[in-house]
């Protein structure tokens, strides 16, 4: 687990075309001419989760400025519309990185998600005709779960994973409870209340409200792994074989392999955003940190 560390943050309220709001917490700005990068988190997490403050403290340490982005209903109060957020929204960090972009048009931008976060990077980058040069000049992504039909049957298989899948389930149901009455017109709200696993959830909840027909192509139409060749922005990919959210046969090596863009760290160990090497107190190093903004340094100055 990553130590708390006291990041002091903006955060400011950026309302969206669709009459919503996007809340991002901007870390230390060194300086305005700086590098900025946009940090994306996982499911259910926030910008104040500690892998992402730390990553932020990280970064700052080294000049780069951050800002972390609440995807919709995640930032502490429920959004405004009948919608949530899913691992293959890719239009509303795209619109934020617009909008800083218009706003610091000399600086060079960055993009660092974790797990889900990582996923819409990756397909935000992949998707675009310029393969997500006109967008940013470097990413990295850490612990992605490329193939979500996979990710979800892996992390119910087992005691380390299910715990993870119960944590999830109970916390994306308490926000269809607290917008059950604007929900209600769109859901099944029975199906999302006796659901019993992620995919159910998703079938019932997550793919109505975001025009999906259902779990199924909701996670085939949002996985990563099948943008990956397209990139063409600098990308650091870092996975561990053991994560609990991906099977390790399904960690896309050949995709990977095929694009020079892409660099890949894949190890043995790490577990799901872990990577901690060192075990004596207070000398513990955080291996994809030291990793991640090594290449920020190198790719983004």
């Amino acid at each position: 687990m990553r130590p708390e560390m006291e990041v002091p943050l903006r955060r400011e309220r950026i309302e969206t075309p669709d009459g919503d709001f996007l809340d991002v917490d901007f870390g230390p700005d060194p300086d305005p001419t700086a590098p900025l990068v946009l940090l994306l988190h996982g499911l259910e997490g926030f910008s104040q989760r500690p892998y992402m403050l730390h990553a932020m403290g990280v970064l700052a340490d080294q000049g780069i400025a951050s800002a972390g982005l609440n995807f919709r209903g995640c930032s502490g109060e429920p959004n405004r519309l009948p919608r949530l957020y899913h691992s293959g929204e890719t239009g509303d960090p795209v619109f934020v990185l617009e909008t800083l972009r218009d706003r610091w048009p000399t600086r060079s931008f960055g993009g660092l998600g974790f797990s889900l976060g990582g996923n819409v990077l990756l397909k935000l980058l992949g998707e675009r005709d310029d393969g997500g040069t006109g967008i940013l000049e470097a990413s990295a992504a850490i612990s992605v779960p490329y193939d979500l039909s996979s990710g979800v049957a892996h992390l119910e298989s087992s005691r380390v994973g299910l715990f993870y899948a119960r944590y999830f389930l109970t916390s994306l149901t308490e926000k269809v409870q607290a917008k059950e009455e604007m929900l209600a017109p769109r859901l099944d709200l029975e199906a999302v209340y006796s659901s019993e696993n992620l995919s159910q959830f998703d079938d019932a909840a997550t793919a109505p409200l975001h025009g999906f027909s259902g779990a199924q192509e909701y996670y085939t139409e949002s996985s990563s792994n099948q943008f990956l060749e397209s990139i063409r922005t600098p990308t650091l990919l870092i996975h561990a074989r053991n994560d609990p959210f991906l099977p390790k046969w399904a960690i896309p090596r050949e995709e990977i392999a095929g694009n020079p863009n892409i660099s890949a760290l894949i190890s043995r160990g790490g577990g799901h955003v872990g990577f901690l090497s060192g075990f004596l107190p207070g000398r513990h190093r955080f291996w994809a940190e030291e990793q991640m903004v090594r290449f920020f340094v190198e790719h983004l100055r």
